[in-house]
């Protein structure tokens, strides 16, 4: 298997093209995810770098374009919120390493070649579990966005401080998050094949932020981000930290094995490819690895950027690297030209990310579909948005395939038969229908085709009464 990813110069032209344009729209991502997760911007950029240089060097998608994510962005904010609460010294670098962790794990998958089974799961349940990760995103930006800080507590927190948050509205930064999300539902699709409307939006609220609100202090702002490279710091944990830090680690790297190889699955459609789940995993892998190492948050395959990639271009693993490359330079030398954009304007744009990731198609015929199906999809939505992903993810997974076993089984029962004399149904010679006829009624033949699973035991033993009253039973 080749080591690197895709990666020649027969299309350099519209892959530096690609790369630039994924830069652009990853930039303003990049800083509201990092603000959003708690971790700060600086590191949802360090996050955009990494994730994408490594994942597009070494994956198996050569237009994927990788970065910190809606579903990965909520997750990350948990994990850094209850760690930190609980070690408020050790806390974020305790979260930095459950990236590397999430990012080891996904080496394994990959290197295991499990790949191709990570998606193996009911649509019911990805859609339910993506459309609760876009809910809680929008809860959770309501505070920023209506110009004050997000309430402890997470998802239930803010749900219950919502009164408070309303009687106390910012207008001034409730109006540039209103702004943002005006130009980012209402720009023309002209326009935005020119120019990305998360960049618009960007400099149009900072701009009009800085003319509106001068002082510094007047509104909400990013501040100084730091320049260079992070420093290192090594944390120290306990024995049952360190088991917190595994769950959240293995709930991290699945869910951005789904999240990637689902965005892979978009770019072959795009480009007429295919990818390798297991190399990808092992790029998605080592990007999180080095950005965890690095002070960045975990990232997986972006459907955005990596559509807008394409569309531009972009055809190989050249694109990706460009658009890292880019990113780099700006984390290094002009991360200081951000830190006059108000954090109502981030969270507009992250907000309308989580109303991106809702499902709203399937929302709309979920119960058309089946009622079953859509009371799956429900409740996998309310486990995700006020229990836990593990959990929804888990009971969803359980709950759909006892369902599938239940239609399979009432399926394969159909092709259950006793006999006791020639039936024409079922295929027989002419000396095993005279066999038949001669035993009178003591033989029964049970008649079994195609595949059996154990469901279809409870078919065969209603069949025990008519058993008993025969000398000889023939499967």
């Amino acid at each position: 298997m080749q080591i690197t990813n895709r990666i020649h110069f027969r299309n350099l032209r519209g892959d530096i093209f690609g790369g630039v344009t994924a830069a652009v729209i990853a930039l303003p991502m990049a800083l509201a995810f990092g603000v959003a997760s708690g971790a700060g911007a600086a590191s949802g950029l360090w996050g955009a770098v990494l994730v994408g240089f490594f994942a597009a060097l070494f994956g198996g998608t050569p237009t994927l374009i990788s970065e910190p994510t809606g579903p990965m962005t909520v997750v990350m904010t948990a994990v850094i919120a209850h760690l930190t609460a609980a070690n408020p010294e050790n806390g974020m670098a305790m979260a930095f390493t459950v990236v590397m962790m999430a990012g080891v794990i996904q080496i394994i998958l990959g290197s295991l070649r499990l790949g191709k089974y990570v998606t193996l799961m009911p649509y019911t349940v990805i859609s339910g579990f993506m459309s609760g990760i876009g809910i809680i995103l929008i809860i959770l930006q309501l505070g920023p966005f209506l110009g004050q800080a997000s309430p402890k507590g997470g998802v239930v927190g803010t749900v219950q401080n919502l009164p408070q948050l309303l009687s106390n509205i910012n207008f001034g930064e409730a109006g540039l998050g209103i702004l943002t999300l005006l130009i980012l539902f209402l720009m023309p699709s002209k326009l935005k094949r020119i120019v990305p409307p998360q960049l618009v939006a960007l400099v149009a609220g900072t701009v009009l932020a800085l003319f509106l609100f001068p002082e510094p202090e007047a509104i909400r702002r990013i501040g100084e981000i730091p320049t260079g490279l992070p420093s290192l710091q090594v944390p120290t944990f306990t024995a049952s930290e360190f088991q917190t830090m595994l769950i959240d680690a293995l709930v991290l790297g699945m869910l951005g094995c789904i999240d990637a190889l689902l965005t892979s699955v978009v770019a072959d459609s795009l480009t007429r490819t295919q990818h390798n789940s297991d190399k990808e995993l092992i790029g998605q892998g080592l990007g999180n690895l080095a950005s965890g190492l690095f002070g960045g948050i975990a990232g997986a395959g972006a459907t955005m950027g990596t559509v807008v990639n394409i569309q531009a271009g972009g055809r190989t693993a050249v694109s990706g690297l460009t658009r890292a490359f880019i990113l780099l330079v700006v984390v290094l030398g002009a991360a200081s030209l951000t830190a006059t954009i108000p954090m109502a304007v981030l969270a507009g744009i992250a907000l309308k990310v989580g109303i991106n990731i809702i499902d709203w198609d399937f929302l709309k015929r979920a119960h058309k579909v089946s009622l079953k199906a859509a009371m799956i999809m429900y409740g996998v939505i309310l486990l995700t948005v006020f229990v836990d992903l593990i959990v929804a993810v888990g009971v969803g997974v359980f709950v759909a395939n006892i369902l599938t076993i239940e239609r399979l089984s009432k399926l394969q029962a159909q092709d259950v038969k006793t006999i006791t004399d020639a039936d024409d149904q079922i295929l027989m010679s002419d000396q095993e229908k005279e066999l038949l006829d001669l035993a009178n009624g003591r033989v029964l033949l049970f008649h079994l085709s195609g595949p059996m699973i154990f469901g279809v035991s409870k078919a065969i033993a209603r069949q025990q009464v008519a058993m008993e009253d025969h000398d000889v039973l023939i499967l």
